[in-house]
């Protein structure tokens, strides 16, 4: 039975499409039609059918306006026809895009800039005529469409469609047949939808490489500006030199930060594989690196513009170098970038002062407040890049610790701040920074009691949640051992307010938000700018593969990996995904007692560990290799394994390991026999 449910898997994986394809949120076609109408203003005949065929006629009857509902967010080109115009004068069509609900206004777009709204898209009509947004114009994320009609007589319309622009670099008909190369599933439907969204997002998120973010407007607000009228936007900038680049969000920035792309690569990993439009994403910030060593807060134009540099965002652009080789095992590329990653690191070295920690001088961060000194975030990370900086993890531990709160502090500024971050506490998690178990479990539990109705917030950001904090926060309880609160994070946060809330897409996740639940975020004051479609939000995506489905890879592409799921209080969970040396897939289902049965397989000619955690004194394990020609390798490996089995008085969470195992196909049971 358990022979063939891994065959059926694996079948499933060998064809073009991924099981529990029914999720997937890609569109299967570039030209997209709205699903509905969400409202009418004014007299429409027929606003309806503008959803259904090309053949289609909607009347607008003098002033009028509907708005047109997609059912998710999208991006792309919009364009329509005009059959008709019956008019005393001059008529005019206008369109604008609106990603949340709460802005769908009469006078103009949502915002990308920091002060008002944006230009609604005017044409002048005439019967006859076919009407599409120029490139630059094209729109990187909207849910709703407001389509305007603001002149005496009708104007009769039909065929209103969008071009959808997201991942260029794929055909129609790899759209069609479906691009995804990996899966997630579980008994949770919400979860589900959690996961396929993030994939789904960082696609979104994946645009034409000569379509960034233009910038004219950057800096411009509320309190400095006399603009009073909607701003104009421009799609236009080459970011990087691929067909398409990863930018932080759909509709803005539309830039490459390393920042973004350390949350967005691990999801694209899992779910479409797409590792040469990140390499080049990637490629786009290292070439700005100055002769110092310092790499930019973000791409261009922003990174040559405006003269900023931020210490985590610098450390984040080595992680990314070691993601894009541990994901791709691509020897060139890390030979090609090694003197950069070795100068850049030195950079990161020379910060360090007496106390052993490094004294970071910019206040540049993801937005948060109080970055400086001794900060507990970015040394978290430094020592995460290090990798063997035991005496700076030392210093942290010993300078920033609050015994009271069972947290770091965000820094040793004198007198001792108040703050305690919740990106440096995950990250000293996540890093390893607490150097045991035990306070890690505290700094998860300590974070976990200030959860308000909306999610985890980030007080080094004011009244904010922050979903890219939170993704750190969500690997964090997971390393910590604690997988209920990582599920139950990802339904409060991700499932019922990032994705359930009618105020949002229902596709995709916001770019934070106020812990009170108003789409407000700290650092803007201009609410509409807010993203709703940004892919540092995307955590869930990879966390749940890798730590709930326990599917890891260890060194590069897959060479060595390790199975070591978490279910968490779910019941089973299903995960594959392939790399450049193969599939890996697992289907993890709950046993009685905290017992688990792991059936996996991993690509011929690798190898790799096993890893289980078990509350109880006694368990029993069986390794078997459902290869038949490794028959023998079974029973010896059933064997070794149970003799290391030893019964135990203390009632506590325990972990074993099966190790040296070699690619392929195999079936583990963990039963727990006494909880007494």
């Amino acid at each position: 039975m358990r022979s063939f449910a891994l065959l059926s898997l694996l079948s499933c994986i060998s064809t073009a499409r991924v099981p529990y394809s029914e999720y997937v949120l890609t569109p299967k076609s570039r030209t997209l039609r709205p699903s509905q109408v969400y409202n009418v203003n004014g007299t429409v005949d027929a606003a309806k059918d503008l959803t259904t065929k090309h053949s289609a006629r909607t009347v607008f009857r003098g002033p009028s306006a509907v708005t047109y509902d997609f059912g998710k967010e999208v991006v792309g080109l919009v364009s329509f026809n005009v059959n008709e115009v019956v008019a005393p004068d001059e008529s005019f069509i206008g369109i604008s895009f609106i990603e949340s609900r709460l802005w769908i206004n009469s006078e103009g777009c949502d915002a990308t800039a920091d002060s008002g709204i944006d230009q609604a898209l005017w044409w002048s009509v005439e019967p006859g005529g076919t009407y599409t947004a120029e490139k630059w114009h094209q729109r990187g994320g909207f849910r709703y469409l407001n389509v305007y009609h603001n002149t005496t007589g009708d104007v009769t319309l039909s065929d209103l469609t969008v071009d959808y622009t997201a991942i260029p670099q794929y055909s129609e008909e790899q759209l069609a047949s479906g691009i995804q190369t990996g899966y997630f599933h579980c008994e949770d439907e919400q979860i589900n939808r959690v996961w396929y969204a993030g994939a789904y997002m960082n696609q979104v998120c994946t645009i034409d490489a000569t379509a960034g973010n233009s910038l004219i407007y950057l800096g411009v607000v509320n309190s400095t500006s006399d603009i009073t009228e909607p701003l104009p936007w421009y799609n236009n900038y080459t970011i990087s030199n691929g067909s398409a680049a990863l930018v932080d969000g759909g509709k803005r920035d539309r830039l490459i930060w390393p920042g973004d792309i350390l949350i967005s690569q691990p999801g694209i990993f899992v779910s479409t594989y797409d590792m040469e439009m990140l390499r080049d994403s990637l490629d786009s910030l290292l070439v700005l690196q100055n002769a110092s060593g310092a790499l930019p807060y973000a791409g261009r134009p922003f990174g040559v513009e405006v003269p900023i540099w931020s210490f985590t965002y610098h450390l984040h652009s080595l992680t990314d170098i070691h993601a894009q080789y541990l994901y791709t095992g691509n020897d060139t590329y890390l030979q090609h970038n090694w003197d950069t990653y070795k100068l850049a690191l030195n950079f990161s070295l020379s910060f360090i002062d007496s106390s052993g920690m490094a004294n970071v001088t910019t206040s540049a961060d993801w937005l948060r407040f109080g970055m400086g000194g001794h900060n507990i975030e970015a040394n978290s990370i430094l020592y995460y890049n290090l990798n063997q900086a035991i005496n700076l993890a030392a210093s942290a531990n010993e300078a920033l610790w609050d015994p009271e709160l069972n947290l770091y502090r965000d820094n040793d500024t004198q007198p001792l701040t108040n703050l305690h971050p919740q990106d440096g506490n995950a990250f000293a998690i996540i890093s390893n920074l607490t150097l045991n178990a035990e306070r890690a479990v505290n700094i998860s539990q300590a974070l976990q009691s200030r959860w308000g109705q909306y999610g985890a917030p980030a007080p080094e950001a004011g009244e904010t949640v922050s979903p890219f904090v939170s993704g750190f926060e969500l690997q964090a309880r997971y390393i910590a051992g604690r997988p209920e609160a990582a599920v139950n994070l990802t339904r409060l946060l991700w499932g019922d307010f990032m994705l359930d809330d009618p105020r949002m897409t229902n596709s995709t996740f916001i770019e934070g938000y106020s812990t009170n639940g108003d789409l407000h975020y700290a650092p803007y004051s201009n609410d509409p700018r807010i993203s709703h479609a940004h892919g540092w939000a995307t955590g869930p995506t990879s966390t749940l593969t890798f730590f709930g489905a326990g599917l890891q890879v260890t060194s590069a592409a897959g060479k060595t990996w390790l199975i070591e799921p978490q279910l968490g209080g779910l019941q089973n969970i299903e995960a594959g995904y392939q790399t450049n040396v193969g599939s890996f897939s697992s289907q993890v289902m709950a046993l009685d007692r905290g017992g688990l049965n792991v059936t996996f397989s991993t690509p011929q000619g690798t190898s790799g560990n096993v890893r289980l955690r078990y509350a109880g004194r006694f368990a029993s394990l069986t390794v078997s290799n459902l290869d038949e020609q490794n028959s023998a390798t079974e029973r010896k490996l059933s064997q070794r394994i149970l003799r290391r089995q030893v019964s135990s008085d203390e009632m506590q969470e325990k972990v074993v390991t099966v190790d040296g195992l070699v690619g392929g196909n195999y079936n583990v049971i963990l039963q727990v026999l006494d909880l007494a």
